[in-house]
């Protein structure tokens, strides 16, 4: 997506007539000078404290009484701090920018944290999903945007106020094109069988883009106790470049495993994509794996936790950025966001 163009004798700035705010909180200010960036903004001034006993306040410095502000903020978990500290940093921020008199404000987390946890799969478990929903609420959020959420119908029904949940399928289509231009025919694999809407949106928007069909696999994973099983391959993919598809990935163990499923049927070459790569201890040596020959990843989380070697070398990251923007436009000048959503 290209940035707006500017008006000609006026500043670079698509929005400088309306009084918009975008922030981006620390750890996420490179997506944050990317998003403004595309949307030809600067980023708004903001102050970050922390105090000796690990408590922390965040405040606007450029004003917020009644405009509409957008607070941008991966809920991931890093060396700088836990799910739950930036969880915990924006819901106060969001709060502060209300109390201050803005007329709305926006969330953007483009990693929505506890995104896993929302039904119940044993007796008395939480459904951390919607606690979070409820949170969000509770300090006057007025809009949700994330990207990819783990599954669409709980993270809907868990939130009262609008939510935007994009999908990294356009952003990688074209990354995807450009790495198997030549690759003959191609193979769309979803590593599970919950994540085939998932694989059907990128194997319906890739036969659009290349005009050539594009098949369907599935790999069979049963998880239980924190252990994963499955054997079961179903799908043509002799002499094909799959393409494994999924949210996220945290160790790596279900693209290594499908990756070895898909070449054990015959595949020519395995591409494995995802949105968010959290890449938790261990993700480098299993995604290492040599059934593997690249991964694409959107920068929603920065790849900070994969350490030089074999798996950081396969890696190739696709901004965000102009798709978050361009939501981000549209929702200031209430415009439809749907054809930005893949079906």
């Amino acid at each position: 997506m290209e940035p707006p163009q500017a008006r000609p004798g006026r500043q670079a700035d698509p929005l400088a007539d309306a009084a918009i705010r975008l922030f981006a909180l620390a750890g996420t200010d490179a997506l944050g000078h990317g998003v403004a960036r595309h949307l030809g903004l600067t980023l708004s001034r903001h102050e970050e404290r922390d105090f000796e006993d690990g408590e922390h306040k965040t405040r606007a410095l450029d004003p917020v009484c009644g405009a509409d502000v957008y607070l941008l903020h991966s809920l991931h978990g890093d060396a700088a701090g836990s799910a739950n500290d930036r969880l915990c940093r924006l819901l106060f921020f969001i709060g502060a920018c209300k109390d201050a008199g803005a007329a709305r404000v926006t969330a953007i987390a483009p990693y929505l944290c506890y995104g896993r946890k929302d039904r119940r799969t044993k007796p008395n478990d939480p459904v951390t999903t919607r606690y979070v929903a409820t949170l969000f609420e509770a300090v006057g959020t007025d809009r949700l945007v994330t990207m990819d959420v783990h599954d669409e119908a709980a993270f809907e029904n868990a939130f009262r106020r609008r939510t935007v949940a994009l999908t990294a399928v356009p952003l990688l289509v074209t990354s995807i094109r450009s790495l198997t231009a030549d690759a003959g025919r191609l193979c769309v694999v979803s590593p599970d069988l919950g994540g085939g809407k998932r694989a059907e949106r990128l194997r319906g928007a890739l036969e659009e883009a290349t005009g050539r069909p594009v098949g369907t696999a599935f790999a069979e994973k049963h998880r239980s106790g924190g252990q994963v099983s499955g054997d079961l391959f179903v799908g043509d993919v002799a002499g094909a470049t799959c393409i494994v598809i999924d949210d996220m990935v945290s160790t790596g163990g279900t693209l290594a495993r499908a990756a070895r499923a898909a070449r054990g049927g015959g595949a020519r070459q395995v591409v494995a994509c995802v949105t968010h790569g959290l890449f938790s201890a261990g993700a480098e040596t299993v995604l290492a794996e040599p059934a593997i020959d690249r991964i694409l990843m959107t920068d929603t989380v920065p790849p900070v936790r994969l350490p030089d070697g074999p798996a950081r070398r396969k890696l190739e990251v696709v901004s965000a950025a102009p798709l978050f923007a361009e939501a981000i436009r549209r929702l200031h000048r209430d415009l439809p966001l749907s054809d930005l959503f893949v079906f």
